[in-house]
């Protein structure tokens, strides 16, 4: 089993329970990667609410994925939240 970090908790669990979020490497946009295929920077959290507010709060995915351009994934991740 793969362990990783989540972003928003930063506690290490089992990748199989977290999202991943993936910066293309050639072309730059950011994709939310449940089958591991897009290959690139990635970033974990949690499936939970709370981590996914605390990684919008925090702010701490433009690090993780070395981009100043995530206004999609944040969308994407907020619709997850309203639809769970």
């Amino acid at each position: 089993m793969k362990q990783r970090k989540c972003q928003g908790c930063k506690q290490i669990k089992n990748a199989d329970l977290m999202y991943k979020i993936t910066r293309e490497h050639k072309s730059g946009k950011i994709f939310l990667n449940p089958s591991s295929k897009i290959l690139g920077r990635s970033a974990y959290v949690c499936k939970n609410k709370d981590c996914i507010k605390a990684l919008l709060k925090k702010k701490v995915l433009k690090n993780a994925l070395k981009t100043n351009e995530i206004c999609n994934i944040e969308q994407e991740l907020l619709n997850i939240i309203v639809e769970s």
